[in-house]
């Protein structure tokens, strides 16, 4: 089995550069952004971010069967419905702490491909290679999906308590509905971060070059 390719490496520091001339530059600057930026909103990078949001949900799913069992009017279940309601929540258990592991670990990923796609933003400046980095179509589908994530979640929060009954699973059902919304919330709220941020990064390299210098704070090259 192949295994992961790194991320490309920052730039090197100034006093070590040592590119024959301002095209070579340029060119390694544009292979390294199109790579960074594929890994931080590309095709893989969604499916994977859905992935994870699943495996999330999943393990919470296999959590709640003991917490609604338990927690409903009835009390606590026979000794079937008991050790049916065990099995679910250790398989719960099972797959939830991989995923969060695996969720934290892809957020680390991401925070250090946008430090390095920002330190090569800042080498230098190509309007063509730039404009590549806009991905109109990759960013809106990030931002609307990560908006409904968090109507979706915004909505749970409210409508299971109060909708929730003692018949209904009680304080159990309720402790389930919260979990799964805050996990529709957090994670929604991370892919607009990630869908924002990019924008951001994208106009300050594409706009106009006197807003560009003034709002980005970023180097003009000599």
């Amino acid at each position: 089995m192949s295994r992961r390719m790194p991320l490309p490496p920052p730039p090197p520091p100034a006093e070590v550069q040592a590119w024959p001339d301002r095209e070579a530059r340029l060119a390694d600057r544009a292979l390294a952004m199109d790579e960074l930026v594929r890994r931080l909103l590309g095709g893989g990078r969604l499916v994977l971010f859905l992935v994870w949001f699943g495996l999330l949900q999943l393990g919470w799913s296999l959590v709640g069967v003991p917490l609604v069992s338990f927690g409903g009017a009835g009390g606590v279940a026979d000794p079937i419905g008991m050790l049916l309601g065990l099995f679910c929540g250790a398989a719960g258990i099972a797959v939830l702490v991989p995923a969060v592991w695996l969720t934290v670990r892809s957020l680390g990923r991401d925070r250090v491909a946008r430090e390095r796609l920002a330190a090569w933003a800042a080498l230098d400046r190509h309007g063509p290679s730039d404009a590549r980095l806009r991905l109109p179509l990759l960013s809106a589908g990030w931002l609307l999906l990560s908006f409904a994530m968090c109507a979706v979640g915004l909505w749970t929060a409210f409508a299971v308590p109060l909708n929730t009954g003692p018949e209904d699973g009680g304080y159990g059902a309720v402790a389930y509905g919260m979990g799964a919304a805050l996990i529709l919330w957090v994670t929604g709220l991370t892919g607009l971060a990630k869908a924002v941020g990019h924008y951001r990064m994208a106009v300050r390299l594409t706009g106009r070059p006197g807003a560009r210098s003034a709002s980005s704070g970023l180097p003009r090259p000599e």
